[in-house]
């Protein structure tokens, strides 16, 4: 579905663009350094059905060189537009072929055509950026790794068989990194962190 940038669909999408798309950069990282760890990130306007967090997420990191692609939910005229006139990424059919990812949790059941980069050049792989309704509402799973002391408890609500399908995904320093968003609330969650459900450990 092709969009026109016309002025009909584009709207603001921050009040100082430099400023802010410096701060939700940094927050962004900071999210990803200390998995699990909120961050606030309420710079960016809401845009239809994509929360501020989640729309910072999309102006920190897009740009011509970021192929991304939608989840139906998003994949609307007016994100369309807004994020080719603000982020200037291509948007992409091919989930193969995506450098990020705008998912809901409707998506989250099946990662297998993202790509999870190679030995060689892990860090082609697809970025998910996953927008939830709440990051507090589910059962606490505990996370370990780099940038975390001893053990975090996070309480994504997500669907079962998200950690499986993110585990298949995964031989480091393969993976898939995510990050996930409601609200002005954003959570890191980079390949290397393991999460520990019930009584088996997932990378």
């Amino acid at each position: 579905m092709n969009t026109p940038h016309s002025s009909h669909w584009l709207q603001p999408a921050f009040d100082d663009p430099v400023l802010d798309a410096q701060v939700s950069f940094r927050a962004a990282l900071n999210a990803l350094a200390e998995p699990g760890q909120p961050r606030t990130m309420d710079r960016a306007h809401p845009l239809g059905d994509l929360a501020p967090a989640t729309y910072g997420l999309c102006l920190a990191f897009l740009d011509s060189d970021t192929p991304l692609w939608l989840a139906p939910r998003f994949d609307t005229p007016l994100i369309r537009a807004n994020l080719a006139f603000h982020c200037g990424c291509p948007i992409v059919d091919d989930r193969e072929i995506a450098l990020f990812a705008l998912l809901d949790e409707s998506e989250l059941v099946d990662l297998s055509d993202f790509d999870n980069g190679s030995e060689r050049y892990p860090d082609q792989s697809c970025t998910l950026l996953i927008q939830l309704d709440d990051l507090h509402a589910g059962a606490a799973l505990r996370w370990r790794g780099p940038g975390i002391k001893d053990v975090r408890s996070v309480s994504l609500q997500l669907p079962a068989g998200f950690w499986p399908h993110r585990q298949a995904r995964s031989a480091f320093p393969r993976g898939l990194d995510c990050f996930f968003a409601a609200g002005a609330e954003v959570i890191g969650l980079p390949r290397s962190t393991h999460v520990l459900i019930e009584t088996e450990e997932a990378a």
